[in-house]
């Protein structure tokens, strides 16, 4: 007997079943997609027309082709971009036209994105355009514009829209303290404001009544509230006077001198305080009476020795602490008295670091004798008193300019002569050359290396054969290096028949020179003067000039263990100065001859024998 499961036979009904919906399903899909397809097409249109409820800035260009809607367009446009839109901003009319700012819509591009929304193939083209139909479709067409006359354009609205908002600020006005109110301030929102006036002139369709662009507010930093309480401070501190003391002395302030020394809040500040250039004038002169000032460690010279000068500390008033105490007595309307603060003051250089200089000898020392004017006198002395007390550390540089500084009036120096290349004229500062020879060979007898020094032009026979320096503010200068291991210290001594510069340190050198030589390189440059005074002819040497001419000297230097440290061999080259001649151009007199006399007269030679004259 055959026994059939009842497992297989459901499995085939529900395959059945399956398979009958899946058919269904496929049917009814198949259906959609027809009735949709047909759909499609019914709304597909021409694809060479615009799609129903298609807009441009406002204008219905639906079932018209791109030419027709692009025509349409710029035929409505064309009859109002002359017409002038009137913008307001803050209660101000501003009237501009789209010919005026170079506003020009490109409805070409414009009617192109509008197709491309309802295009597409058969009956998706169908459904967009019934899309269209249904719910619309609205571009806004891309638009050119000047810059230029549009911010321009904007300018003009700003320039009557924008105020800057006004902080409330406490003023003092004698001893009463008032408070000036505030007041919020505005400012045209530039970019927002031309996408509105660009938009605006572009539009075909406008309305009768005025654009309003957007204006933002700009609030105050500081309100009269915010300042409320600073007032009643300043009132406070006008109120009355005020004792400052210290442990010696005491000083009563008035109220006037207190309202001189506030600083009242401003630049968006909410504090009251001692300030300002009262209160700098009134510590600067307090502070000379309490503190005193520290002193450096220093040297004394006496000869080739020298000695550290210790160091003193000194006092100084605490001004930012003296002067929040005041305040804060000033401010208090019954505790009115404050204690001025002293500091220590404590030196730059303290006597330890000027002992761990190690300047403890004389490396050298150089002398050169007064000449010329009282006023070229006057700026030697002047020079040395300046470059007086130069530190150098080691590896360092000494520079002449440095040291002394600028040579003008103010400074104290006078007007005295200098040599410009090979002439000889007046400027203020002359004679600081001889200052710089001084220095060049304080600086050569030490040893230490000099690396820049100028020659004079003109060979002066007064200096050291080779050995004379000069120096012009601020482009020639006279430098040498500290080449030793210790402190160098540059000491000038006006004397009373000159100046001498001495150079102390902490290593000792010994330095071997060349007495140097000349030699002649061509003769004096001539220049020839023409004097109708003298006779044809005839010369006179006003004034003799010099050779040109060569030098060379050589500088050994030892160390103090008689090892060599170098030789050096300085060239040095001087124009020679001119002679002047004067040649004579008056013509000689002809004398005519003597006509002979008749027979029988004398004759008188009145020049050997002129006749008297009356006294």
């Amino acid at each position: 007997m055959r026994v059939e499961s009842p497992f297989i036979s459901s499995g085939v009904r529900r395959r059945s079943s399956g398979r009958t919906t899946v058919l269904a399903l496929a049917l009814g899909v198949g259906v959609v997609l027809v009735l949709a397809t047909l759909v499609g097409l019914a709304y597909a249109g021409s694809p060479t027309e615009l799609a129903e409820g298609t807009s441009v800035a406002g204008i219905d260009v639906g079932e018209r082709t791109r030419s027709e809607a692009v025509a349409e367009l710029s035929r409505r446009y064309g009859a109002v971009s002359a017409q002038p839109v009137t913008f307001v901003a803050s209660g101000k009319s501003y009237a501009f036209a789209a010919e005026q700012l170079g506003v020009e819509p490109d409805w070409g591009r414009a009617v192109a994105a509008a197709a491309r929304t309802s295009d597409g193939f058969g009956p998706l083209r169908g459904f967009r355009r019934l899309h269209t139909r249904l719910f619309g479709a609205e571009i806004l067409p891309p638009v050119a514009v000047s810059n230029a006359a549009l911010e321009y354009a904007l300018d003009t609205i700003a320039s009557d829209v924008d105020q800057a908002p006004r902080d409330a600020a406490v003023v003092r006005h004698g001893l009463r303290i008032d408070i000036v109110a505030d007041r919020s301030g505005r400012a045209l929102e530039r970019r927002a404001a031309a996408v509105v006036v660009v938009r605006a002139l572009a539009s075909i369709e406008r309305g009768g009544g005025a654009v309003t662009l957007p204006v933002r507010t700009r609030a105050p930093r500081v309100t009269e509230a915010m300042l409320e309480r600073v007032a009643r401070r300043a009132r406070i501190a006008v109120s009355g006077p005020v004792f400052l003391r210290s442990e010696t002395r005491s000083w009563r302030i008035p109220r006037s001198r207190i309202a001189e020394l506030l600083s009242l809040p401003r630049d968006g500040a909410t504090r009251v305080a001692i300030g300002g250039a009262a209160a700098d004038a009134f510590f600067r002169v307090l502070a000379e009476r309490v503190g005193r000032p520290p002193a450096d460690a220093g040297f004394a010279v006496s000869g080739d020795s020298v000695g550290v000068v210790p160091a003193r500390e000194g006092t100084e008033l605490d001004v930012p602490t003296t002067a929040r105490r005041l305040l804060r007595a000033a401010t208090s309307p019954t505790s009115r008295s404050a204690t001025l603060v002293v500091a220590r003051a404590a030196p730059d250089r303290s006597t330890a670091e000027a002992r761990a200089m190690g300047i403890d000898r004389q490396m050298s020392s150089y002398k050169t004798y007064y000449s010329g004017t009282a006023d070229r006198i006057s700026n030697l002395r002047l020079g040395v008193t300046y470059l007086d007390g130069t530190l150098v550390p080691p590896g360092g540089t000494f520079s002449l300019n440095a040291a002394i500084g600028e040579r003008t009036v103010e400074r104290g120096f006078r007007s005295a002569p200098v040599i410009i290349g090979t002439e000889f004229d007046e400027e203020v500062g002359g004679g600081t050359s001889q200052v710089a020879t001084t220095v060049f060979n304080a600086a050569w007898e030490s040893g230490l290396k000099i690396t820049e020094r100028n020659p004079h032009s003109l060979y002066i026979s007064r200096y050291q054969l080779g050995r004379d320096a000069t120096v012009y503010w601020p482009s020639l200068d006279l430098k040498f290096q500290n080449d030793t291991k210790r402190w160098v210290l540059v000491k000038g001594f006006p004397e009373s028949d000159g100046i001498r510069v001495s150079i102390y340190g902490g290593e000792r050198r010994r330095v071997v020179s060349s007495p140097g030589t000349m030699t002649v390189t061509g003769s004096a440059p001539v220049k020839r003067i023409k004097d109708p005074t003298l006779p044809k002819g005839s010369t006179v040497v006003d004034e003799e000039g010099s050779l040109p001419s060569r030098t060379s000297v050589e500088r050994t230097i030892y160390g103090a263990d008689g090892k060599l440290i170098r030789t050096e061999t300085w060239n040095t080259s001087y124009k020679g100065e001119t002679r002047v001649i004067r040649v004579g151009t008056k013509p000689k007199v002809k004398t005519p001859p003597a006509k002979p006399s008749p027979k029988g007269e004398a004759t008188t030679d009145t020049t050997a024998n002129p006749p008297p004259t009356q006294p």
